[in-house]
């Protein structure tokens, strides 16, 4: 059994292990990085977010090739080679995980392959992938494990005809009928990759409508738009039977329980923090009644060495959360001063056809806490460049402080709204006014215009709207 001692182990080469270990090297720490798999990447690469865009690209590309026969460009109807879909993906992944392990050569980072639990507070053990145990010493440690899928208590995922959102990206079949259970994120935007390869997709969400929490009108122009066959808003599934073709499956509404076939079903009602295998009883350190891991504001637990950071942490499970935490905990780590994590602000995006995006206070928070202020929305009807590519059916909305100007949250609905929101995003982060943003020149013709008319709305009107 060797022994060694390091400066600093990073737990997890996730978004945030992967940026937490790299921005240390680069502020010339001596790190070692330890993962399970070959390379970094993490979830978000391997089995979630770049696969999920990638396949979610290829069926938008397919949808307005379709819409396109409007305007007066017909093409056949698309078909679907699954196999090289696969392959095309596969490439994705392994392209950018690959670089990602030339990344860390670079840095001199250690990389091991294992997995890794506590065993002292200055102590881990490191089962490696060829099963040789390890332990190793450490000054400074990050955990940066990442969470894994929620199971539901009435329904066994077999990876065969019940996935989770892992056996969903391996593209091992196209069923005919599929259920997806969740309508959050997870759920809308994997189910619409179904729904673009063929599937007739349905989707059972507890609550009275997609995205919970999520500005009503944002949800509004997806809903409107929305692939799936059938929805069932405030429905449980009660019952499940596997038969040799398909599933027997008991939907309990609100106002009636019904039964539906599918080929396929696929559980995605969320996502819960990876924390019960780092042997964190050894250090002392309990997740709360969430299931989280409870830092300060530099990231540090309840020892002074040891940091955690991304979905471990707490709401919202997101990448960016992750990779931004990670590198404040390096900062710190390194004796940077005034090193902090203190964003006003943690944009979301929902990848769907079309995109939602928002940042800041939302409207739904603000009529929640009483909080006065005065919401602007520029309807995509009125933007030449929506009409001019079809997507007219879009929002942007800000929400503004009515007494300082002060530009407090927003959101975006539509074709590309994930490139929007960053906008709007640093605009709540540098305290800009609505004055700031009528004042600056956008380019026309551009979707970025509705950002700035928003806030022209604020100020008396709306060039482009009566």
């Amino acid at each position: 059994m060797a022994s060694n001692e390091k400066e600093l182990v990073v737990i997890g080469a996730g978004p945030g292990g992967y940026a937490a270990a790299f921005h240390a090297a680069d502020l010339g720490l001596k790190v070692s990085l330890i993962d399970p798999e070959v390379n970094p990447g993490g979830v978000c690469l391997y089995r979630g977010c770049i696969p999920s865009k990638a396949l979610l690209h290829l069926t938008k590309t397919k949808e307005e090739a379709l819409t396109a026969s409007a305007w007066g460009i017909k093409f056949e109807e698309p078909k679907i080679d699954l196999k090289k879909v696969k392959k095309w993906k596969k490439s994705v992944v392994k392209k950018l995980t690959d670089g990602l392990g030339q990344l860390g050569k670079s840095r001199k980072i250690e990389y091991i392959q294992g997995k890794a639990k506590f065993i002292g507070e200055n102590e881990l053990e490191v089962i490696t992938k060829d099963k040789e145990t390890t332990q190793l010493t450490f000054k400074n440690a990050i955990i940066a494990t990442g969470s894994s899928e929620v199971n539901l208590p009435n329904i066994e995922v077999d990876h065969q005809k019940v996935w989770n959102s892992t056996d969903a990206l391996e593209l091992n079949e196209i069923p005919k009928k599929l259920l997806v259970i969740g309508g959050g994120y997870i759920g809308l935007e994997l189910g619409s990759v179904y729904a673009g390869l063929g599937s007739k997709v349905s989707i059972a969400e507890m609550t009275d409508g997609f995205l919970p929490g999520t500005d009503r009108d944002l949800v509004n122009v997806f809903e409107k738009k929305h692939p799936f066959q059938e929805v069932f808003f405030e429905t449980k599934v009660e019952n499940f039977k596997v038969n040799k073709k398909s599933l027997s499956v008991s939907l309990k509404g609100k106002e009636k329980e019904q039964k539906k076939s599918f080929d396929a079903v696929l559980v995605a009602v969320g996502r819960t923090p990876n924390t019960k295998e780092l042997g964190l009883d050894k250090i002392g350190i309990s997740p709360n009644e969430k299931g989280f891991i409870e830092v300060d504001l530099q990231r540090k637990t309840k020892h002074s060495h040891i940091y955690a950071i991304g979905d471990i942490t707490g709401e919202p499970l997101l990448a960016h959360k992750a990779s931004h935490e990670g590198r404040i905990a390096a900062e710190v780590i390194a004796g940077k001063k005034g090193a902090g994590y203190d964003p006003k602000i943690i944009p979301g995006i929902v990848f769907t056809n079309p995109e939602l995006a928002w940042c800041g206070l939302t409207e739904t928070q603000a009529n929640k806490e009483n909080k006065k202020v005065e919401v602007k929305k520029f309807p995509w009807s009125a933007s030449g460049r929506a009409v001019a590519i079809g997507e007219n059916s879009g929002v942007t909305k800000l929400i503004i402080d009515p007494e300082t100007e002060v530009i407090l949250g927003g959101g975006v609905a539509g074709k590309d709204a994930g490139s929007l929101i960053p906008e709007i995003a640093l605009a709540v982060e540098m305290g800009t006014t609505a004055s700031d943003l009528s004042l600056t020149i956008h380019p026309h013709p551009t979707l970025s215009e509705t950002i700035m008319e928003s806030a022209e709305l604020f100020l008396g009107g709306a060039t482009h709207l009566g």
